[in-house]
């Protein structure tokens, strides 16, 4: 993949991508981040250089790019990210079950626990969504993906709860900038009447990496072949879980920093014209590769953001007004609440809420509650109630049961994912979106009121199914209801709000489950009926032009 292109047109520029960076004769000021190979052509100096009489907006200029082979490798770097992220967050409900006796939890402590990659992500969410805004995507991808994956597997060290949990707090500061950043970055490739389709196929991945958790958790944590002693820590097979977890964050990082462009829509609205046609002119030449056809030339109508941003810098550098830099820094959440803006805002910051306390907080604790299932029961029933969580006693040897039931939870993601590729386009975020939390919340309240380990297990998945189709909705929503100079930094924000949820929702779940596990349950409920009835006062966005 280190050439993408070679051969084609004589006459056109010649792009490829080697290490991480496309290479051309001629410095450009893009910090050494975007360069390419240059190539004997009269024809593309001029487009990029002197710039043709025809100019076109960002729509324009990705329609004259096509649709094939870029954006279909583009799906697999981004979704393959995507779904390392869902790896790192799920990996620790999956290693709770057993985790907890060698590390002596209380059900108190695996709500820390869970909750703690969840405050990381609040941090780095809006932290970096404003530096994905300000200094470009790929960057803030390629190092938030590896604070991720490098403190996630140190954690696997860690002989103590303490240093374990810290550990899993800056992982997860890592996956709070990935998660928004790569939407963000993904859409400004996509062509406006595929954006939907292709957001949905990127969604999808998140799936894939839930089913990678579970796998492995099934594959490795029952076994006892992994059981060895460091001196410093007693290294069981879900410490090697743990380890295996933070590969794809770590690869993606390699992957994006190696072969990947920066966003055209970002360069343009950051006034730099010649290296966004160096981007659309790689797109183009991937798409039609081996189809002999000549790059079209045009122009950029590009934004003067990048001048007025310099200016503002170096007025608080001579100034040194360090407040004046945290007013910019929080200038975009005023905006995403002005104007028009104000009230989808606040629209969706109930949904995310809603969904992130109910997702979360029910879903960090299936493997807990199918463990506690084993005993009989529901997961409220006064049988599973009096599980008591003695150390060693109850934690070996490992139950395979609980991770082929969270395996199969997380399969079940695949229906809903199919559905939504091929209605999103044609019925739009808002209905889908509305409708999926609706059912959502019907189905947990079943949860509660079944009797058995099948028909929760059967409810379960149902929600999984449906669920599904909500995130892929909101991700959807999220990137066409703002503008590009908001969009990273909105979407940072949003989900820093859901992530106060899933911190709540943890907390919630692990001081109630051993005594009263009706409330969170029937509280998850609640709030999925409310953000689904709350999400129809959102505007439809389908097909819509990126602004």
């Amino acid at each position: 993949m280190s050439r993408l292109m070679r051969g084609g047109d004589a006459g056109a520029r010649e792009p490829l991508l080697t290490g991480g960076h496309l290479e051309e004769e001629e410095s450009l000021e893009d910090e050494g981040e975007i360069i390419f190979e240059r190539r004997a052509s009269t024809n593309m100096k001029q487009s990029a250089d002197l710039g043709p009489d025809r100019r076109l907006t960002y729509e324009e200029a990705v329609e004259e790019t096509g649709f094939g082979l870029f954006h279909w490798l583009l799906l697999l770097v981004c979704g393959w990210a995507n779904a390392s992220d869902a790896v790192e967050i799920l990996c620790v409900s999956f290693l709770l079950p057993t985790a907890r006796c060698d590390l002596h939890l209380s059900s108190s402590d695996m709500g820390l626990l869970t909750a703690s990659i969840f405050l990381g992500m609040m941090i780095g969410g809006y932290l970096w969504g404003y530096l994905a805004d300000q200094r470009g995507r790929r960057k803030v991808l390629v190092v938030s993906l590896a604070i991720n994956g490098l403190f996630g597997g140190l954690a696997s060290l860690a002989p103590w709860f303490w240093l374990f949990l810290l550990l899993r707090f800056i992982s997860g500061i890592g996956v709070g900038g990935s998660v928004p950043v790569i939407f963000s970055y993904f859409s400004e490739f996509m062509p406006r009447l595929r954006r939907g389709a292709m957001i949905s196929c990127l969604a999808t991945f998140w799936m894939g990496g839930n089913i990678v958790a579970a796998g492995l958790a099934w594959l490795v944590i029952p076994k006892t072949w992994t059981h060895f002693s460091l001196g410093f820590v007693d290294f069981q097979s879900w410490r090697l879980f743990v380890v295996l977890c933070s590969i794809p964050s770590l690869s993606s990082a390699l992957i994006i920093k190696l072969f990947m462009p920066e966003s055209p829509k970002f360069l343009m609205e950051a006034g730099r014209e010649r290296e966004a046609l160096h981007v659309f002119h790689l797109m183009f030449k991937v798409n039609v590769w081996r189809k002999g056809k000549v790059f079209p030339e045009f122009g950029l109508l590009t934004s003067s953001k990048k001048s007025r941003e310099s200016g503002e810098a170096t007025s608080f550098s001579s100034q040194g007004e360090y407040v004046a830099i945290l007013k910019k820094a929080l200038l975009p959440i005023k905006n995403i609440y002005s104007g028009q803006l104000r009230s989808r805002s606040v629209i969706l910051m109930i949904v995310f809420y809603c969904t992130s306390f109910g997702y979360y907080g029910l879903w960090m604790w299936f493997p807990e509650l199918f463990k506690r299932m084993e005993e009989g029961g529901s997961p409220c029933s006064n049988r599973s109630l009096s599980f008591q969580l003695t150390h060693n006693q109850s934690c070996y040897p490992v139950k395979t049961a609980v991770y082929m039931e969270g395996f199969l939870i997380a399969v079940s993601n695949l229906p809903g994912n199919i559905f939504t590729i091929l209605v999103m386009d044609s019925t739009g975020g808002k209905a889908l979106l509305s409708g999926s939390l609706v059912v959502s919340s019907l189905s947990v309240f079943l949860i509660y009121m079944v009797q058995t380990k099948v028909q929760s297990l059967v409810l379960s998945c149902v929600f999984s199914c449906v669920n599904v189709i909500t995130w892929n909705s909101v991700d959807v929503l999220g990137t066409e209801l703002y503008p590009t100079q908001l969009r990273s930094s909105a979407l940072g924000f949003f989900t820093g709000v859901g992530r106060v949820a899933a911190i709540t929702g943890n907390i919630v779940f692990g001081k109630l489950v051993d005594t009263n596990c009706a409330v969170p349950i029937l509280l998850v409920s609640f709030l999925l009926l409310s953000a689904g009835l709350v999400a129809l006062l959102l505007p439809q966005t389908k097909q819509t032009e990126l602004t």
